[in-house]
């Protein structure tokens, strides 16, 4: 019950924060990120998927890594702050909030580990980065460490 309250509040986060190409799911919203947080989009092809680039002009950058299918298998992040990661994460993100220890014993890097899900996040002020990737949706011959 309490993981479906969690997914419902994600859920129901996701629908009023700014949109990102969410981890999992279409990239359809690329074109959208980029508008709301008025950044620069640039698309690289590489074999087997794609990746989506949108920097915007406070310094942020968020990549998506798309499959040729369409879907997003990862995200990737760095800027002066950590990102809403709700958006980004998506139905992913109840399992960083299950496997996080409490914020006030959290000192240096997060890294989430679990059997459908790799989230990593780490930085000191100012200067903040991480990555996502779901291992069950990686184009075949693309290995997790091209996501960064």
């Amino acid at each position: 019950m309490k993981r479906r309250l969690l997914a419902f509040f994600g859920v129901l986060a996701v629908g009023v924060s700014p949109a990102w190409a969410v981890l999992g799911e279409s990239v359809r919203t690329v074109a959208d990120d980029q508008h709301r947080i008025h950044g620069q989009l640039l698309s690289m092809a590489r074999p087997g998927y794609s990746i989506q680039q949108i920097s915007s002009p406070s310094g942020h950058v968020i990549k998506e890594y798309v499959s040729t299918e369409g879907t997003v298998f990862g995200v990737s992040w760095r800027g002066s702050t950590v990102p809403d990661l709700r958006p980004l994460l998506g139905s992913y993100f109840a399992e960083l909030q299950a496997a996080a220890p409490p914020r006030p014993r959290r000192r240096g890097p997060l890294a989430v580990r679990t059997e459908r899900v790799v989230i990593e996040n780490g930085g000191h002020q100012r200067a903040f980065y991480g990555r996502a990737y779901v291992p069950g949706l990686m184009p075949p011959g693309v290995s997790p460490e091209v996501v960064q």
